[in-house]
């Protein structure tokens, strides 16, 4: 559970002693209104916001690193179209390479939007147990069955990240190599996420079932997000309030510099 989304969750700082309702609240509102920027006078202020929340929250940097590794990979595979085919704007061209200036916008606009939503997102969902973050969610009458999905989803990862990893070691005894680029390797990996799959559906079945035969489903299940579980302090409120203030005052900014 090294790897746990929550691993920080025991620290004490402004934001994990927030209310998780609130934050829940405010920091949704803040993602919102990140996504709705179009243009890139507003970038620094999204950026400072962003260090802000993070700074305030005394989550490790590394913490941050680790968690954006992999989907920063991915976005950059992607990112690196834009400057090339997006536009008409010729900037430089270098052989068969010709970087535009409409794509190159497009690469700022896309990364630092990304990097501050899921900075935000970590910080949300990084600062509280994720119980916690679930029962705030659904004393907010989120739907009973999407808080299920997220909790099951969020338990249950880890043990399949668990199978994958001994299916790995299996391999490896068995000589296998992913650095090689075969015919016979791309069948073994082909292999791994098909029985991978099989084996998390089968494990769905079973959960499921033995679910019912608890009882779920059949009854109303009591609401245990009540008032008592929750330290609300007009602190908290008035942070809301604040980070609502700043959210609603970004998207009127858009939406001036859209207009003039």
């Amino acid at each position: 559970m090294n790897n746990a989304l929550d691993r920080y969750a025991n620290l004490s700082s402004p934001i994990h002693n927030w209310d998780t309702r609130y934050k829940f609240i405010s920091l949704m509102g803040l993602i919102f209104a990140f996504s709705f920027v179009q243009d890139l006078r507003l970038l620094p202020l999204l950026l400072i916001l962003t260090f802000m929340v993070f700074i305030f929250s005394r989550l490790p940097f590394s913490f941050l690193i680790s968690r954006l590794k992999y989907p920063g990979i991915f976005l950059l595979a992607i990112a690196v179209i834009f400057p090339l085919f997006s536009g008409n704007t010729i900037l430089l061209s270098v052989g068969h390479l010709t970087i535009r200036l409409e794509g190159l916008i497009t690469l700022i606009l896309v990364s630092t939007k990304f990097f501050c939503i899921l900075t935000i997102a970590l910080v949300l969902f990084g600062s509280a147990p994720f119980l916690t973050t679930i029962k705030a969610m659904r004393a907010l009458r989120l739907s009973p069955i999407l808080s299920d999905i997220m909790l099951l989803t969020y338990r249950y990862i880890f043990d399949i990240g668990y199978d994958l990893y001994t299916m790995q070691v299996a391999m490896k005894l068995r000589h296998f190599r992913a650095s090689k680029l075969s015919f016979r390797n791309t069948q073994s990996l082909s292999s791994l996420v098909g029985t991978l799959i099989v084996r998390s559906f089968e494990k769905s079945e079973r959960i499921y079932k033995a679910m019912i035969l608890r009882g779920y489903g059949y009854k109303a299940t009591e609401l245990t997000t009540s008032k008592s579980i929750f330290n609300s302090r007009s602190s908290d409120k008035l942070a809301m309030l604040a980070f609502s203030f700043l959210a609603f005052l970004i998207i009127c900014a858009e939406i001036y510099l859209r207009m003039s």
